[in-house]
């Protein structure tokens, strides 16, 4: 029973924020009145009551078809979850080749940590294009590189970083008596990696796991928008917030689409946690 309830606690908190996110928006609304409140104007082409957003899931996404609005973001944010996942991937196994690196050599640690660091700094509006026009150029044999790699090139130098940071910090936690056993023991490099430094980074590497989940699922919507690639949740908000004076409500479907997004990908992760985690005592975890 209690942790069936500390199973559902996360899921309940977040029903619990949804809702008090809604009644903000509408008391903010009600507030202003539909006019200027706090330098934002509160009526209905910029501010949509709640209901009208999660009807207009309902209504066909343009005149002459029948594809309702919530199929489409349905089906970008399903596109959009393959692409951040192929980016999460990606930036988890650079990630992990850079900390076993770092860890394995002082050298390597001073003279990578601080790029590693500062390469997060880059706007992504300005590297997505160049990605983009780098791969376009890249082609060996029959392999030829497409847009949506793109993506999830740019979805990976989001995700990376965490994961370098966390698992180097995890690599380095043993204790130093615990390594000098294994080294009596005349265990290799290998092993000591294996069957010590990895098991215990396991509750650095899952923050880090979650953290860059989510930056995953940034880069990828990001990239979408600075790319252009159709079929993503990226694409639906360019392509809705054309249309944000005649039709807004239909431009928050598109960031419902991107939030529940999120969700997902935070739930999917928290998933792995309890799994990762499930045979640590509650002292050892993170």
């Amino acid at each position: 029973m209690t942790s069936l309830r500390a199973a559902l606690r996360p899921m309940v908190l977040g029903v619990v924020a949804i809702l008090l996110a809604v009644a903000a928006w509408e008391a903010f609304k009600a507030i202003g009145g539909g006019d200027r409140f706090l330098g934002v104007n509160t009526d209905a082409r910029s501010m949509p009551h709640v209901w009208d957003m999660i009807t207009r899931l309902a209504d066909p996404e343009n005149r002459g078809t029948d594809r309702a609005v919530g199929f489409a973001v349905l089906a970008g944010a399903w596109y959009s979850l393959r692409l951040a996942f192929a980016g999460w991937v990606l930036g988890i196994v650079v990630g992990l080749g850079l900390a076993v690196v770092m860890q394995r050599w002082g050298s390597a640690e001073r003279a990578l940590l601080p790029y590693v660091v500062v390469s997060q700094t880059i706007p992504l509006i300005a590297l997505a294009p160049l990605i983009v026009a780098w791969g376009g150029e890249l082609s060996v044999g029959p392999f030829e590189w497409q847009a949506w790699m793109s993506v999830a090139v740019v979805a990976g130098y989001l995700a990376f970083c965490p994961i370098a940071v966390g698992a180097l910090k995890g690599l380095q936690s043993p204790a130093s008596a615990a390594v000098e056993l294994f080294r009596s023991y005349a265990a290799g490099r290998r092993a000591e990696l294996v069957k010590l430094r990895f098991p215990s980074a396991v509750p650095y590497l899952v923050p880090a796991l979650r953290l860059s989940a989510a930056l995953s699922v940034v880069g990828a919507i990001v990239a979408e928008i600075s790319t252009g690639l159709r079929g993503g949740i990226g694409r639906l908000i360019l392509e809705y917030s054309r249309e944000a004076t005649g039709d807004p409500a239909k431009v928050y479907t598109a960031m419902f689409g991107a939030a529940a997004l999120g969700v997902l990908v935070a739930g999917l992760v928290l998933g792995l946690d309890a799994w990762l985690m499930r045979n640590r005592p509650k002292e050892a975890r993170a």
